[in-house]
């Protein structure tokens, strides 16, 4: 029986799958030497891609239909040594993370890996905050990254304000927008709050492409100022007022990469405790209640307005904080840096990592945005290599890498108690 269901669903894929890769993989347009235009068919690509949708599908069903029956509820058996694991992970990749400029091999591209590692892990973790605690599906996350970018490139270029002011003064302002944001939907929930906050990240790259005479439209703005380190340049002249004079290094345009690396680092830290302290807290818990049943808040009176609000701003705060460091890491920024792609990107950091799991999104973060790189030289085919293997985590996986959706609360209250009846029962 299981096997005939195998065959008819492996049947059925491949039929979808074929609808798919023959349009888009089989034909494609390519350009011919007098630049004439011309169809080329890769009927084996298609082919090749439609069977292994269709075998992954039969494999899928058996093995999913023999080892985790549908009525089952029990967790898997891999759930604590994983957790077990993880406690031992989180350690180990704060030491690689604090190390990684002095490890031996350590280049210019792997810091700037590094650092779009970082950036992402901090986006996550500032999202988190609205979808994994407070269960605010929010899809414009990127217009909080948009607002502290171009906050801190305004208030640079204008008032001439230094990096370590320009800062805190974008993260304000971020936050500020996502209490604006949090008022029009304090009524919707779900499918209906995601348009909405899809709608908010559309208007701000809108207005961001329109409003030539503040932002120059399209084109972005450039010469964005580099930070300091406390007022000492980075600056290849040697000189004593400069990073490499004052402390007698030799010059390194390395210098600068590795001070990005470090403040990103601070900044994702900053933000991951902030995030805890702030999830043991009477907020943190009433954000939690919110997140499993809104009704059940109301009827306890906690305050949906405030709890949605505070959610909402410091999310957007640190999504601030984030944009600032890329204005200044970059040194240009446009609108198309802010597109809704991005949003989704960080969402799926915080879907596939586990929502309201810390370590989850630090691993998934490296695994989306590092995947991008170990995958390069497959080229055109990095994309569907890199889908195939979102698809897979999230049917082995379904509540993310490391599900951690029971309120902190609760853990207090389970360990009390089983250490009550343990001490009950040695009585």
């Amino acid at each position: 029986m299981r096997f005939r269901l195998a065959l008819r669903d492996a049947a059925v894929t491949g039929l979808v799958a074929a609808g798919l890769f023959l349009p888009m993989v089989a034909l494609r347009t390519d350009v011919a030497p007098n630049g004439a235009l011309f169809l080329r068919t890769r009927w084996s690509d298609a082919a090749i891609l439609i069977t292994l949708a269709a075998l992954a599908r039969f494999v899928l069903v058996l093995w999913l239909g023999r080892r985790i029956p549908v009525a089952s509820t029990a967790s898997p058996w891999w759930e604590e040594p994983l957790r077990r694991a993880g406690k031992l992970l989180t350690p180990l990749l704060l030491g690689v993370a604090v190390m990684l400029p002095f490890i031996p091999g350590t280049g210019r591209y792997e810091l700037d890996l590094g650092v779009l590692v970082l950036t992402y892990v901090m986006l996550g973790w500032g999202l988190n905050i609205v979808v994994g605690l407070a269960g605010l599906l929010d899809l414009g996350y990127v217009a909080f990254y948009a607002v502290g970018a171009y906050s801190y490139a305004l208030l640079a270029h204008a008032f001439g304000l230094s990096f370590w002011i320009c800062l805190p003064l974008a993260g304000i302002l971020a936050g500020f927008w996502g209490v604006l944001l949090g008022f029009p939907v304090l009524r919707l929930r779900g499918d209906y709050l995601a348009i909405v906050t899809l709608a908010f990240g559309e208007i701000i790259r809108v207005v961001l492409v329109n409003w030539v005479s503040l932002t120059n439209g399209p084109n972005g703005m450039s010469g964005i100022p580099r930070p300091s380190f406390f007022g000492l340049p980075f600056n290849m002249s040697g000189e004593p007022d400069t990073f490499a004079g004052f402390f007698g290094l030799e010059p390194s345009p390395l210098h600068r990469v590795i001070f990005l690396y470090y403040l990103i680092l601070g900044l994702a830290l900053l933000t991951n405790w902030v995030s805890i302290r702030l999830r043991r807290q009477p907020l943190g818990r009433a954000w939690e209640a919110l997140r499993e049943d809104e009704i059940a808040c109301r009827a306890l009176g906690i305050n949906i307005t405030t709890t949605k609000l505070t959610a909402f701003a410091l999310g957007a705060m640190f999504g601030g904080f984030a944009g600032a460091f890329f204005a200044t890491r970059q040194g240009f920024i446009s609108p198309e840096s802010f597109t809704f792609i991005e949003s989704a990107i960080i969402l799926a950091i915080v879907v596939l990592g586990g929502m309201g799991s810390q370590i989850g999104i630090a691993l998934a973060a490296l695994i989306m945005i590092g995947g991008f790189e170990v995958f390069r030289g497959l080229e055109e085919w990095r994309m569907l290599v890199f889908g195939a293997a979102m698809v897979v985590i999230m049917v082995l996986r379904p509540r993310g890498l490391v599900s951690s959706r029971t309120p902190t609360v609760a853990l207090g209250k389970r360990k009390a108690i089983s250490g009550s009846l343990v001490g009950e029962g040695h009585g």
